[in-house]
């Protein structure tokens, strides 16, 4: 690998046992020249090293090292490899490690910046603050370290900031060190993380530094450090990174200005994670001595801004008075002007030389100092002055935001809003309190263009709290998400998420088949393929009518059909979506952002739809990943999308019956006309399902007309005898009762809801009422008395009666299940009694029956697999198989049509017949499929199955322990033994029955007496006779069985049964909820299903047959479930879901803000804000006291002015003037 890949983040793939690049990048300094300093009588260089450390080059030439009389880093030093670099282990200080770089001072700080950011992996930061001071730390004000404490490091941590200081356990650096670990304390680990503390310190300065040297890198490097209260320049292991910058002194401080403030400069010029604004950097002068006047000057000619913390002593109360209290001179516009300029610089010198004479009395280089104090002077409009007793620790992120706003307001043209770039780093910080406090606090006009890149950047970066603060205020999402914005969006996604992963799948199989287009990056195409593979069969594709694709296009057509287009100009990228809210929604759930996602749902419309929608996607998308964390947080998030639709539909139901109704079987548009039940059935919603309003419209549909709770013998009468449905043995609703019912059952009308339909109790009703609506005017009125509802014409009674009993879903049912209980008895017969031989003797007559019934039940079969529905035919089959009960269907039919094969021919009779009695268990076990209608034997149906696959685990844990013991027990008992039949026997069948109790002891045990005949003759054993047992061996096998029934016995039936005691219990505690979710699929399959039962059921398949392919009448039943709203009534239940929606979003608000942690924040915040006015109250009182010691002040000395001039002139004043301290001492001490 050469430099410049390494420059080029290659370094993120590197290993630790490959880091030769590191010394050939990173360079150290050594001191070439030895130069003598005169203080230390010839044995020490002002390097600050020992003569005797030099080496022999910078000895030698003693001529030209007396001439020199000043020691230069540039030219009495060279660069060598560095030696030490790698992992910092603190010993006994029980912290991860740090990282550590000895580098020289001249290091490119892009470099730096690199192997920090891609090899240590430190967190991209939103901010830089570079704490710069020199006190020691006992010297350092109390509320100095409050500040840094409440103010700096919690700053940090809500901006995911980088906090740069000296690193070293000293001064400042160390009280920076402290206030993290007690920031640590306070908080959670997990908010820690974002603080990054990152030391520059010179290498010379560095006790203990040769623990760090090694020069194949250290991983880790043990660094000892002392308990000591005191201060020591050793490293603070609070510190994350440590950059050690080497200019080849020893003991010297300053060799890391330059490097510092180039790395700065450079940090400033990289853009944020958003990749809106580039990172700010804010220097922050605490303290410090003159020498540091340096590093601020540098900086200030880099443009960065300072915040100098007033009070804090030192070179930071020098700045801060030059700042506020030093003027220069107004110039004049009359000749001499140079003269007055020149003037008024030597009169802003003197000034300046007077502070600093004041605050550092004894600095000998005083011209040097004036003029750096000059240039700083010149830059003081990036200086900002805080006053922790005005402003407050806890506004310390506040103060930090107006300074790097007020700094590059210096740089905005007049066209820009000025208050953009304090957005744009409040939405970087994620300080969503600033924004509106400070920006949306209604004095600023805020414009679209304003918004709109700033909301891109709150979409990518997950901060929902931002996009509903934008949203309040002006910006429109109809007018800002286009198509293209939308493919940025889902481009923006990570890789690492599992949505990230599976577009990028989708989207190398578009690289592989167009080779040359190297650049592709995600388009709606790949989004329509991935919601296409996550949602199935329950919507129509979506996008794919952008990309003008046909939605019945096979895959192949359709992908190259959408590649040809994304490969023209795309103009549909300009287009705005049709649902925005709706497809951000979508975008936020796939990458499972719960709050932005909630937030989009509460904008979006059809709540109820949507947040099933939702539901299915997380719930696909957890099967597919293999995280467990992020699986678990899918599944949170579905459950919780799922219990907010059961919520919302609760309050529907509770409104308005008959509307919740149509709310569940109405297409939607939006979803790819889904329906809440479809979507909730394959989101597998059981929560939803068993809400009492989607079980009150599946009993209507499952009972259709006739009354709910009739007994299922006067069904089962009726469908023996037809003519007693016209009897009052089975009560069925009239016109009358249904009107009657509905004045007594619906709820009072109310002013929001007295315009939404009417109650309604059946299927029918929905769809009749719904088409009704289509065709009535404005002005709807109730059917009056003698009016047929509707305004349909009145069918005869007796065609009425007859369709009211036949259509019903459980007529149906109960006809399927006499006649198979009928098909069975015919079976059992056949196979028991009067199976014949093969032909020509046989078959008998009622087989033939047989062979009928079987055939109705497979046309069936077809009808259902083949002839439903609208989809293709690889799609029908898959729909068919996804149910278990299908599947034991083809198994009973593949067995039939088997074994009716087999009996046909004398070869295969005994074989066919077997097959046929095994085939009637399989159809005998189909039984249990009409449990699930059970309340009560519904949910052992899953029960069941559960336990099933339970029991296959436990079989094979027996399965080990079978042949382990078997094997060993055959072997001791018998030493030769070939027959087959034999082994198979005694090595797992006979341990198999141990289980149970039949343990044949005088087989097993020698000692027992065994009546059978043996030998031990070899040929006798070969021609099959039994073998004589081995009695040397008794007493392992006795051993080996008592072993063997204890751990079956015991241990894993014992197993096997708390196995099953928890899934019943398990399931049991949720019976009823999978009871409703299990009845509807049955409920399905009946109101689809023909009225009438096999064998009579080719009556209704050669009706259809007639209907749909002479008479050409469509089916009724292929959407079923489903009803198409449009124009008024469609608006109408939108616009009344809505509705309860914001009901819901109001209550479930109230019981927000009625939690302890919401009274606790806003008790909080009360008092905070108590606390601010204190501390604007004491500030008034200040100001107060000062202004009466002034009045005091101008009060003495008018009355000394007047006894004075009450005097003769030759005559002295008694009385001395007062002065102000003395006026101000006195007042302040009443």
């Amino acid at each position: 690998m050469n430099e410049k890949d390494i420059e080029h983040g290659a370094v993120a793939v590197m290993s630790k046992t490959d880091l030769s690049w590191i010394p050939d990048l990173f360079k150290k300094r050594v001191c070439t020249t030895f130069v003598e300093d005169s203080f230390s009588n010839g044995g020490l260089c002002q390097c600050g090293s020992m003569r005797d450390t030099h080496p022999s080059g910078a000895l030698g030439d003693n001529f030209s090292t007396a001439i020199v009389s000043h020691w230069d880093s540039t030219q009495h030093s060279c660069e060598q490899p560095t030696d030490a670099f790698g992992e910092l282990e603190f010993a006994g200080a029980g912290k991860r490690h740090s990282y550590f770089l000895r580098l020289s001072s001249t290091t490119d700080p892009s470099k730096v910046f690199n192997i920090m950011r891609e090899r240590w992996k430190l967190a991209h930061p939103n901010l830089v603050v570079s704490v710069f001071g020199g006190e020691k730390r006992s010297e350092v004000k109390t509320w100095v370290r409050e500040v840094l404490r409440q103010g700096l490091v919690k700053a940090a941590q809500s901006t995911g900031a980088w906090i740069i200081s000296g690193g070293l356990r000293e001064g400042l650096g160390r009280c920076i060190g402290e206030a993290v670990r007690d920031y640590a304390t306070a908080t959670s680990s997990v908010t820690l993380s974002k603080v990054v503390l990152i030391g520059i310190a010179p290498w010379g300065l560095v006790e203990n530094r040769q623990q760090l040297v090694n020069s194949e890198g250290s991983f880790p490097a043990k660094y000892f450090v002392k308990n000591a209260a005191r201060d020591s320049c050793s490293l603070d292991n609070s510190y994350k990174a440590f950059l050690l910058v080497d200019d080849g002194t020893i003991g010297r401080k300053g060799g890391d200005v330059g490097f510092r403030a180039r790395l700065e400069d450079y940090i400033s010029r990289q853009r944020t994670d958003s990749a809106s604004i580039d990172i700010p950097v804010l220097n922050m002068l605490i303290s410090g001595e003159a020498s540091m006047l340096e590093a601020l000057d540098i900086s200030l000619k880099n443009s960065m801004p300072w915040l100098v913390l007033a009070g804090s002593g030192g070179l930071a109360n020098l700045v801060c008075d030059i700042v506020e209290n030093v003027q220069s001179a107004p110039m004049t516009s009359t000749g001499g002007a140079e003269k007055e300029e020149g003037t008024h610089n030597m009169e802003l010198r003197e000034r300046l030389a007077e502070k600093i004479m004041k605050y550092f009395p004894s600095e000998q280089e005083m011209d040097k100092l004036v003029d750096k104090v000059l240039s700083i002077y010149l830059n003081k409009d990036l200086i900002s002055i805080y006053d922790a007793e005005q402003e407050g620790a806890d506004d310390f992120d506040t103060v930090m935001l107006k300074v790097l706003v007020q700094a590059s307001k210096k740089h905005v043209t007049g066209v820009t809003n000025p208050y953009t770039d304090e957005l744009r780093l409040a939405v970087t910080w994620n300080r969503v309190d600033i924004a509106k406090s400070e920006l949306f606090n209604g004095n600023i006009d805020w414009k679209y263009d304003d918004l709109k890149d700033s909301m891109t950047d709150v979409l990518m970066s997950n901060k929902p709290q931002f996009v509903r603060l934008f949203i309040d205020h002006g910006l429109n999402i109809l007018s800002y998400l286009t198509y293209g914005q939308l493919e940025d969006l889902y481009d923006s996604i990570s890789v690492n998420c599992q949505a990230g992963k599976l577009l990028q799948q989708i989207v190398n199989e578009r690289k592989n088949e167009f080779s040359h287009d190297k650049k592709c990056r995600i388009s709606l195409y790949e989004v329509s393929q991935l919601l296409e593979n996550l949602l199935g069969e329950v919507c129509q594709p979506f996008y794919k009518s952008v990309l003008d694709v046909d939605a019945n296009l096979t895959k192949r057509k359709a992908f190259k059909k959408a590649c040809q287009v994304l490969q023209g100009e795309c103009s549909y990228r300009k287009n705005f979506c049709k649902h925005p809210w709706l497809c951000l929604f979508i975008w936020a759930v796939l990458q499972n952002h719960s709050e932005m996602a909630i937030f989009c749902w509460e904008m979006c419309g059809k709540s109820v739809l949507t947040a099933l929608g939702g539901c299915k996607l997380l719930r696909e998308l957890s099967k597919q990943g293999i995280e467990s964390e992020a699986k678990i947080s899918m599944k949170e998030m579905a459950m919780k999308l799922e219990n907010m639709a059961h919520d919302v539909f609760s309050m529907c139901y509770q409104t308005k019956a008959s509307d919740s109704y149509k709310l569940l079987i109405r297409k939607s548009n939006m979803w790819g006309d889904a329906t809440c039940l479809k979507m909730a059935m394959a989101a597998d919603a059981r929560v939803f399902f068993s809400n009492d309003g989607v079980q009150s419209l599946l009993s209507q549909i499952w009972w259709g007309d006739m009354e709910r709770g009739t007994e299922l013998w006067k069904l089962a009468l009726t469908l023996i005898i037809p003519p007693l449905c016209y009897t009052n043995l089975i009560k069925f609703r009239n016109e009358e009762i249904a009107e009657r019912e509905k004045s007594l059952m619906a709820p009072p009308p109310s002013a929001t809801d007295c315009h939404y339909g009417e109650t309604v109790f059946s299927f029918n009703d929905i769809k009749q009422h719904s088409e009704a609506e289509r065709d009535v005017s404005n002005n709807i009125r109730r059917p009056t008395k003698g009016t047929p509802a509707y305004g349909k014409p009145k069918q005869p009674f007796l065609l009425s009666r007859w369709r009211q009993f036949w259509y019903a879903p459980v007529t149906s049912f109960i006809g399927n299940v006499l006649m198979y209980f009928l098909f069975l008895f015919l079976y059992a017969y056949v196979l028991l009694v009067d199976f014949k031989p093969p032909p020509p003797d046989g078959p008998a007559p009622s087989e033939y029956v047989l062979y009928f019934w079987v055939f109705t039940i497979v046309c069936e079969e077809i009808r259902e697999t083949f002839i439903v529905g609208s989809k293709t035919f690889a799609q029908r089959l898959m729909v068919y198989a996804q149910d278990m009960w299908n599947k034991f269907d083809v198994l009973a039919i593949s067995l039939f049509i088997a074994g009716l094969c087999c009996r046909m021919f004398s070869w295969s009779y005994n074989m066919g017949r077997g097959i046929l009695c095994m085939d009637y268990m399989v159809f005998t076990l189909r039984l249990i499929h009409i449990f699930a209608i059970h309340r009560q034997l519904g949910p052992k149906i899953i029960i069941l199955g559960k336990m099933i696959k339970d029991a296959f685990f436990f079989l094979f844990f027996l399965a080990v322990w079978l042949s382990a013991y078997g094997v060993a027990n055959q072997a001791l008992l018998y030493t030769y033994d070939p027959s087959p039949n034999r082994a198979f026997r005694r090595v797992l069948y006979r341990p198999y029955l141990h289980i149970f109790g039949q343990i044949p002891v005088e087989e097993i045990d020698t000692g027992k007496y065994w009546d059978r005949d043996c030998t031990d003759n070899l040929t006798l054993i070969n021609e099959g006779k039994e073998p004589c047992r081995d009695t040397s061996h008794n007493w392992l096998v006795v051993i080996l069985l008592v072993i063997f029934l204890l751990v079956t016995n015991i241990l894993l039936v014992n197993l096997l049964i708390a196995t099953f005691s928890y899934t019943f219990s398990k399931v049991q505690e949720r019976s009823d909820a999978y009871w409703k979710f299990q009845r509807y699929n049955l409920i399905v399959e009946y109101h689809s299903r023909p009225n009438l039962a096999p064998p009579f059921i080719i009556l209704s398949h050669i009706n259809l047959f007639i209907k749909r392919n002479f008479r050409k009448v469509p089916s009724t039943k292929i959407h079923h479930f489903a009803i198409q709203l449009k124009g008024r009534e469609a608006n109408k239940l939108v616009k009344w879901e809505n509705l309860q929606k914001e009901n819901f979003l109001a209550v479930e608000g109230k019981k927000q803000r009625g939690t302890d942690s919401e009274r606790l924040k806003r008790t909080s915040a009360k008092v905070d804000g108590v606390l601010k006015q204190v501390g604007e109250i004491r500030d008034v009182d200040r100001r107060l006291r000062a202004l009466e010691a002034e009045m005091e002040f101008c009060t003495s000395s008018l009355q000394w002015i007047m006894d004075t001039l009450s005097q003769s002139s030759t005559v002295k004043g008694a009385k001395a003037h007062p002065t102000r301290k003395a006026v101000v001492s006195a007042s302040l001490e009443k």
